[in-house]
């Protein structure tokens, strides 16, 4: 009898019904593209992470796939993925950017009965054939037709030259590019390097060249150093530059630029949803909403280029570098 009092007793402690609660859960799975330290990969991350807060059991698996980019890399991060699904199980999956629709999505859980929301697909999820039954998400798209409006107005000029990595991601980004700079009447040239040395020399050839240089994402280029880089375009910037994204203000001067939290911010919500019973195709596929103009006044001002008022008047962030 004491040993089924003790039993019965140790039921109701505080810390057997939180076990037990802790167990109800339903799970969660985020399946970033990249890896930890990548600014829009830690800002989806973020929006994920406060959305979900403590209503489910949540693991991330990173893909890793900017700094492992050949073909059989990414393959294997998408088998891992698979595996680490079908082992644990989870409710609902997130998968944020390319590489997770193209390398687990696709290939394995297209129309079956796991729901999956995506993120971050750049421009269009037409290229993976989504929506599926089970699949929904928010595609990435940057306000690049505003932004070139703007860099061809101020510096004057429509000849401009795109430097990004040498990625899939930087590709789809330079395409969408090449388009909207087409319907402006803007000619586009284009490098996409695998290393810092070639990217300043693609810049150096900016400076002499062109208009204005429109710069990509520097993730894939393995030996990128910040505060070098940004000395080196300190010194031999002569032309406008600007982007869409807000990890390379540091190198570039007027930025409009996407925001990541809200891709993870929407994805979560949705999860949250699916997770009370909805289906994942009663949502429709969407397009990000937001974004931010960004100035680096320090480049600016030693490039001598004096930003126009109404651009000024709604910049929400302004970077002083010293």
């Amino acid at each position: 009898m004491k040993i089924l009092a003790f039993i019965l007793s140790s039921c109701f402690l505080p810390g057997a019904a939180d076990a037990a609660s802790a167990k109800e859960k339903p799970r969660c799975l985020l399946v970033s593209s990249y890896h930890p330290g990548y600014a829009w990969s830690d800002g989806v991350e973020a929006g994920v992470r406060s959305t979900l807060k403590d209503t489910c059991e949540l693991r991330q698996f990173n893909m890793d796939t900017k700094r492992h980019k050949d073909e059989a890399a990414k393959e294997k991060a998408g088998r891992e993925a698979h595996e680490l699904i079908e082992r644990w199980k989870p409710d609902v999956v997130i998968a944020a950017d390319d590489n997770a629709a193209k390398y687990l999505i696709v290939p394995y859980y297209k129309n079956k009965s796991l729901p999956i929301v995506f993120c971050g697909i750049n421009w269009s999820a037409k290229t993976y054939g989504f929506p599926f039954r089970n699949v929904t998400g928010m595609v990435e798209v940057a306000p690049v037709r505003a932004l070139l409006k703007a860099a061809a107005e101020i510096s004057g000029g429509r000849k401009a030259l795109y430097i990004g990595a040498d990625t899939l991601s930087e590709k789809k980004n330079l395409k969408w590019t090449q388009k909207a700079a087409a319907k402006q009447g803007i000619t586009l040239d284009k490098r996409l390097v695998t290393n810092s040395a070639a990217w300043l020399k693609a810049y150096l050839r900016g400076q002499k060249d062109y208009a204005f240089v429109v710069i990509g994402s520097h993730a894939g280029i393995k030996d990128w150093d910040d505060e070098r880089m940004r000395e080196q375009v300190l010194a031999k910037s002569r032309v406008l530059s600007v982007s869409v994204m807000n990890w390379m203000m540091p190198v570039t001067m007027l930025g409009m630029t996407k925001i990541p939290a809200e891709q993870g911010e929407w994805a979560a919500s949705v999860a949250l949803e699916i997770l009370k019973g909805h289906k994942a195709s009663e949502f429709p596929v969407l397009t990000n909403r937001q974004w931010e103009l960004w100035q680096n006044q320090r480049l600016l001002e030693k490039v001598g280029i004096t930003l126009p008022e109404r651009l000024k008047r709604k910049a929400k962030r302004v970077i002083n570098l010293e």
